[in-house]
């Protein structure tokens, strides 16, 4: 589809007005930390100000019209900005954090218990807290761990239990760049964990399971087990089950890594190419049946329950979401005899969507989705036509390269902001990995019909299998290529909008024929090239000790310039995972490439000095010589849970600041710090207060 720049085409979307206006509402509270009382008067101001309007004459309507779009405007930001304050669950008045204080807590399970590496996992709901011997009804979620024993926990979906003075806040790991895990939670309104053996918990005899949800996990149950009884390589069964019901539990670390190095991790991220292609399959499957007076009332409400089952079993994500929104408009307009404005179903799709949960404007997979899509729609058209291919087969492979070209100009900006790298080869792995994976969810589709029948299962089961060799061994040799990957981009929010701005103007000068826009776009690229260049001066000078939050490990850098020289576990030079989640978003926030000396450093195993600053490293290999001469120290840290006397050691040191980093446990740290407190001594715990970081 084509966007014709010439018509008014904001007109065709009148959703959009009103989309804006809650987004800015949305933005507004949740950064201003605004209640809703101010928003409140917006709103009514803005009704006031509509019902004036009604009242002016068609001449007074005609001057003022513009009365009517403010009116509405102030409304729905109104909207917004309530939405965004009472989803938010801290301000719900039975929100379990504001009673909390290691009571015994009811929890009921809201999915099966999912199998991990080192545990069990389970999300629950706080149902209950027990307070003065009476249970006060609470709500809040709260992600379990099981300790991994031999078998399972006799727990299921709708299972109660009972634990007590075991609920941690969810808190950030806090290293430079590092992923907002707190926040990320607090938006699917997550606010505890717990980590529990056999002894911290009571199973309850009474279950708590809503019908549509058991339905839905027994479907998702029923397609996990046809999967997994006909597909044994445990890399092709993950992506099988991750690209038909969103099931992500079994996918390697590093094969969700090549995935995603390659540009084609929305392959396992259920998105609107799934839902899209379950539609084309049932028109396919209607389309015999056309002429039958029945298919026009039974084709919609067949194709839309299909399509929205699928969708709850996929987990519901935004991406999914929006892609069932805008196909209920485009089924219910066609079975009424009307076409639908595929923009206004887009913005119409990201209003409800904002409207269920305002904070889907945070999700990742939302922004991406959205911008795709809208990417494709301005974009897709014009880019085909630049090559006219008579041969219908090449013509196919150019538009499939003309769609991936088109989705990557408004998701530019989102990946380079969120993932700080470009996957050079995304045209030439998508050309490949798109179709191929239809093919393969067509037949995963099949292998789920056939399940029942053994001998039809298997060898359907077996031909998914081979497809889904290949394409992961597709990926993986294309990730190991050379320049597979351009890494370590960082830009911020202003550099994001500048680069939306540049896109903008350029887009203008060759969708509508303006070559004046040319100079907008190279304005805003100016602008853009120019935060980055002043950053990077900036980085050329930073010196610094950075010592982070990684559990149970020793991680510090020192930063010199664009350079630094790593101390710590060599598992984190190897563990791709510990690394990439733990320290290198740092690296790329500081911009900073590794090297074996940094000038004016001088390092050993358990010393630090640059110019007058001086770091002692204290692990647990360290003792205190006799006649050992006092010490100025600027910091001290306590890694490898050294065997020392903390009041012992204060008086052979004269230190301005003691680190206890991750690597040590908990409650010697706890006592590392009253012994501090009670010296009247600084200190700083990386595993509560985040990643240490001093300049030098």
């Amino acid at each position: 589809m084509n966007w014709n720049f010439n018509q008014p085409s904001y007109k065709k979307i009148p959703i959009l007005r009103l989309l804006i206006a809650i987004i800015v509402g949305i933005l507004i509270q949740y950064h201003l930390k605004i209640k809703t009382t101010p928003f409140i008067v917006s709103g009514i101001g803005g009704i006031v100000l509509l019902m004036i309007y009604q009242f002016f004459s068609l001449n007074q309507k005609f001057k003022f019209s513009w009365l009517s779009g403010i009116s509405a405007s102030f409304i729905f930001v109104a909207i917004g900005g309530i939405l965004s304050y009472t989803k938010n669950i801290e301000h719900q008045q039975t929100w379990i954090g504001k009673y909390y204080q290691s009571q015994p807590v009811k929890l009921t399970l809201q999915e099966p218990i999912a199998v991990k590496q080192k545990s069990y996992k389970a999300l629950a709901k706080a149902d209950a807290i027990l307070i003065n011997d009476i249970w006060q009804p609470v709500q809040g979620d709260v992600l379990l761990y099981f300790k991994k024993d031999s078998t399972l926990p006799n727990l299921e979906y709708g299972s109660q239990i009972v634990i007590a003075s075991k609920l941690i806040p969810i808190i950030n790991a806090g290293n430079p760049g590092g992923f907002n895990y707190a926040e990320y939670c607090k938006f699917q309104n997550i606010s505890y964990q717990a980590f529990l053996k056999d002894e911290d918990f009571i199973i309850q005899p009474t279950k708590d399971k809503k019908f549509f949800n058991r339905f839905l996990i027994s479907i998702r149950q029923s397609v996990l087990n046809i999967l997994r009884n006909n597909i044994h390589a445990a890399n092709e069964l993950s992506v099988a089950e991750a690209l038909l019901i969103g099931y992500r539990d079994d996918l390697d670390r590093d094969l969700v890594q090549s995935y995603s190095n390659t540009g084609v991790v929305h392959i396992i991220a259920i998105s609107g190419l799934h839902l899209g292609m379950i539609y084309w399959l049932l028109l396919v499957l209607f389309k015999p049946f056309g002429k039958r007076k029945w298919v026009k009332w039974i084709k919609p409400i067949v194709v839309l329950l299909v399509l929205w089952i699928f969708t709850f079993i996929a987990g519901a994500a935004p991406s999914i979401l929006r892609s069932a929104v805008m196909f209920t408009f485009i089924v219910v307009g066609e079975s009424i005899g009307r076409k639908t404005n595929i923009l206004n179903s887009l913005a119409a799709s990201a209003f409800l969507l904002l409207i269920i949960n305002p904070f889907s404007l945070w999700d990742v997979g939302f922004q991406l989705s959205y911008s795709a899509v809208l990417s494709i729609i301005i974009f897709h058209s014009t880019i085909n036509k630049w090559i006219f291919i008579k041969n219908k087969l090449l013509q196919y492979v150019w538009s499939l390269t003309a769609l991936s070209l088109s989705a990557q100009i408004l998701t530019l900006p989102i990946v380079l902001y969120h993932f700080h790298q470009f996957p050079n080869y995304f045209l030439f792995t998508n050309l490949f990995a798109v179709p191929f994976s239809g093919l393969i969810l067509f037949a995963a589709l099949l292998l789920v019909i056939v399940g029942p029948i053994p001998y039809l299962a298997n060898y359907i089961g077996w031909f998914t299998e081979k497809m889904l060799w290949v394409l992961n061994s597709f990926i993986e040799r294309t990730n190991n290529l050379p320049f597979a990957v351009w890494p370590s981009i960082q830009i911020n929010i202003p550099q994001a909008i500048f680069l939306y701005a540049s896109i903008a103007g350029f887009s203008i000068a060759f969708l509508q024929k303006k070559p004046k826009a040319i100079l907008i776009g190279l304005s805003f690229l100016a602008c853009f090239v120019g935060l980055r260049s002043m950053d990077f001066i900036k980085r050329k000078t930073q010196e610094k000790m950075i010592v982070y939050n990684v559990p149970n490990h020793t991680a510090i850098d020192l930063v010199q310039g664009r350079n630094y020289h790593f101390i710590g576990d060599d598992e984190l030079t190897e563990d791709g995972f510990l690394r990439n989640f733990h320290i290198k978003p740092s690296r790329i926030l500081h911009r900073i490439e590794p090297k074996d000396s940094l000038n004016n450093f001088f390092f050993s195993d358990n010393y630090i000095q640059h110019n007058n600053k001086r770091v002692f490293i204290i692990d647990n290999n360290f003792e205190i010589p006799q006649n050992f001469t006092p010490q100025k120290a600027d910091v001290i840290i306590f890694t490898k849970n050294p065997k020392v006397n903390f009041k012992n050691l204060s008086t052979s040191f004269q230190c301005n600041e003691y680190v206890f980093d991750s690597s040590n446990p908990f409650w010697k740290i706890e006592k590392w710090q009253k012994d501090a407190d009670s010296l009247h001594l600084h200190h700083h715990s990386t595993a509560t207060q985040g990643a240490f970081v001093m300049e030098l």
